[in-house]
């Protein structure tokens, strides 16, 4: 074991000094980020044994391009300015270039945020197709606990699209809902009076907001992690050993991935999944050829079809996110982002990103520790860095 002097010489600060009250927020989040598991209890997505990483594809030509027609700031540059942690790219199914963080080892898993919802919506398609799950069936079917909630009438598919009417604030620096929902998923230090919820009584306390299920696009964090639990009652089966045995085995990943849970063990499925840089790569490349991976189908080609072509443009233009993708749709917990281009992601706040262009058969996951929870002008420019480099890498 590392003495504490060690660690503090690595990082710049004391193990002791980190706490639920700071984990998310700069210096602390470099490595939390990394160690999450360290941090908020959590389960195990099992591998099938595991395989080595493969082996580092430098490529400090690409690096050193502009990160903008135009602009003297480089690749490299760029990367280090938005706080990314791990940037991969690859080609045709091969990796043509790998950058960390000084201090990051290539092998750790790294939390996806809000790409868990991806995530997690994959397990539902997987789930689908099986005939496991309606995504026609009303929440408050398979959760009776929601019965006087808004979820009561809501349907899967809803949660999956983020069509629920809600009545919740998703700013990230609330100290009212979010601060709540926050300490329900153990993420932040318990409550002075010790009177909080865990996360399947928060969700079953909210209630619905004016209008009803199925209008515009309103992208809120409680919805999917009801979906964790909606998965879990209708096949009686944990988050965890579901998408283990449904998605990280057969995907062949080198590495267990990690999910946080509450003291009940209900998964943070909208956005505690933990994983190394280069299974997310293969997660999205594994989407790029149709779904399969290690000769298998994993996710089917219906679900695949479903989610790039069957979001609504005009939902998306009217709801709560239009300003991050300009010409954008989301359906099934993926964004697409439109106005001719075929490419899709997955994306978290703190600059999480998993870039798939079938197109031009890129993908592109990049894993971050940025100060500020979202910051639309990095987001823009890393996005505009994936655009550029599925054109030109």
């Amino acid at each position: 074991m590392a003495s504490a002097t060690e660690f503090e010489t690595r990082n710049g600060f004391a193990r002791d000094s980190i706490s639920l009250a700071n984990w998310r927020t700069r210096p602390y989040s470099f490595w939390s980020f990394r160690n999450v598991a360290e941090m908020v209890r959590s389960a195990r997505i099992k591998t099938g044994g595991g395989d080595t990483l493969p082996e580092l594809v430098e490529n400090p030509g690409l690096l050193a391009r502009p990160a903008a027609p135009g602009e003297s700031q480089t690749i490299s540059d760029q990367l280090t300015r938005s706080e990314a942690d791990s940037f991969i790219v690859a080609k045709n199914g091969a990796v043509i270039c790998e950058w960390h963080a000084p201090g990051v080892d290539r092998g750790d898993p790294h939390l996806l945020f809000s790409i868990s919802k991806s995530i997690t919506a994959l397990v539902a398609g997987i789930l689908q197709d099986q005939e496991m799950l309606d995504p026609s069936v009303l929440v408050g079917t398979l959760v009776p606990e929601a019965a006087n909630s808004a979820y009561a009438d809501a349907t899967v598919q809803h949660l999956l699209d983020m069509r629920v009417s809600l009545d919740f604030d998703e700013s990230y620096l609330s100290q009212e809902a979010y601060a709540r929902y926050r300490r329900a998923m153990s993420w932040n230090p318990p409550s002075d009076d010790g009177n909080d919820q865990g996360m399947l009584s928060f969700l079953c306390s909210l209630q619905k907001a004016a209008g009803a299920h199925g209008g515009d696009h309103d992208y809120l964090s409680p919805n999917s992690d009801m979906l964790g639990i909606v998965l879990e009652r209708a096949t009686g089966e944990r988050f965890n050993e579901l998408c283990s045995r449904l998605l990280w085995q057969p995907l062949g990943a080198t590495a267990d991935a990690f999910i946080t849970v509450d003291p009940q063990g209900a998964p943070r499925t909208a956005g505690g999944v933990s994983c190394r840089p280069h299974d997310l790569l293969s997660l999205g490349q594994m989407l790029i050829d149709g779904g399969t991976a290690n000769g298998r189908q994993i996710v089917s080609e219906r679900w695949i079809a479903d989610m790039q072509q069957n979001g609504d443009a005009e939902v998306w233009a009217r709801g709560s996110q239009a300003g991050f993708l300009k010409t954008g749709r989301y359906r099934n917990n993926w964004y697409q982002v439109g106005g001719g281009s075929n490419a899709f992601l997955a994306a978290g706040i703190h600059g999480q990103f998993l870039y798939c262009d079938p197109d031009t058969n890129t993908v592109i996951a990049c894993t971050s520790s940025q100060s500020e929870p979202q910051s639309d002008a990095r987001d823009q420019d890393l996005l505009a860095l994936f655009a550029m480099l599925s054109k030109e890498a």
